[in-house]
C-alpha cells in the first residue's frame, strides 16, 4: 500500500523540481563576453522558458538578435544566435543565481558567466 503512494509522490516531486528549474531560467541575465580577439562585449539575455524549449533575445551594444533552437534539459540548456550570417552555438548550465555558458566562436570556445538582472 505504501509503495502505491511513494512512487507517484517521488515522480511528482521530480516533476515539480524540473518545473522550478525551468521557471528560474526565464528572465533577464547580464554579463560580459570576452571574444577570442580580446574585445569585451556587454550582453543581456532575455530568456523565456516553456517546458523544454528556450526562446528569447540577446541584446548587445550593436543590436538585438533572437535565441534560436533553444533546448532545456534540467539545469542544462543550449541555443544558438546568428549574427551577420554566422551561427554561434551556446551550451550552458544554470545555477541558483547565475548561468555558466560556453560560446563557440567558429572553433574557439569562450566561457562566460551571466547573472540574473534584478533591477526593475
Amino acid at each position: 500500500m505504501k509503495r502505491k503512494f511513494l512512487i507517484p509522490a517521488a515522480l511528482l516531486s521530480c516533476l515539480l523540481f524540473v518545473m522550478a528549474v525551468v521557471a528560474d531560467l526565464t528572465g533577464k541575465w547580464k554579463g560580459t563576453i570576452k571574444t577570442p580577439d580580446g574585445n569585451e562585449l556587454q550582453i543581456t539575455y532575455n530568456f523565456k522558458a516553456n517546458a523544454d524549449k528556450l526562446t528569447g533575445t540577446v541584446d548587445t551594444p550593436g543590436g538585438s538578435v533572437t535565441v534560436d533552437d533553444g533546448k532545456i534539459n534540467g539545469d542544462i540548456f543550449s541555443f544558438k544566435v546568428t549574427v551577420d550570417g554566422n551561427d554561434y552555438p551556446v551550451k550552458g548550465k544554470m545555477y541558483s543565481d547565475s548561468c555558466g555558458m560556453d560560446i563557440d566562436f567558429g572553433g574557439s570556445t569562450v566561457h562566460t558567466t551571466v547573472v540574473r538582472d534584478t533591477t526593475k
